[in-house]
């Protein structure tokens, strides 16, 4: 296994909720980089390696909120898993929708994992944890594969 930081792309219009996820991904043994971006005109131009994004490293995973400015979450995802170059990227919608018919459209549109917000504080911080230990250290994720790390 390599020490290569995990790559994480955040796509939330938040930032209280970008600074409960940086702090969740920083208090423990897994090393990450996480990159933000604010909506999903953004993410597209980031995972397209467009503009200010020209140099942008390929995310190992999404975590991405639905209801944005601009582009929403829905319209992100559909373009993503459309994508041969980007659709194998671990994608988790995480928002505070519980809607079935999001959560249906979601899967339908191959989302990875749908977790809906928890409200508490506590309850927010182990659901980041648990799917940061999940695609760090449980998980192969395609990215890595090709590099000789994963078996």
């Amino acid at each position: 296994m390599t020490a290569e930081l995990l790559q994480v792309l955040i796509v939330e219009d938040d930032l209280g909720d970008v600074a409960l996820m940086e702090n969740a991904f920083s208090e423990h043994s897994i090393h990450s980089v996480l990159h933000h971006v604010e909506d999903g005109a953004e993410a597209l131009a980031f995972l397209q390696r467009e503009g200010r994004y020209r140099d942008a490293p390929r995310p190992d995973l999404i975590l991405l909120d639905l209801n944005m400015p601009r582009v929403d979450g829905r319209q992100v995802l559909t373009a993503l898993k459309s994508d041969d170059a980007l659709k194998s990227i671990p994608t988790i919608v995480f928002t505070t929708s519980a809607a079935p018919d999001d959560i249906a459209a979601s899967y339908g549109s191959h989302a990875n994992a749908y977790v809906t917000k928890p409200t508490g504080l506590d309850d927010y911080d182990r659901a980041i944890i648990a799917i940061r230990n999940f695609f760090g250290h449980t998980a192969v994720l395609p990215n890595r594969a090709s590099d000789g790390s994963a078996t």
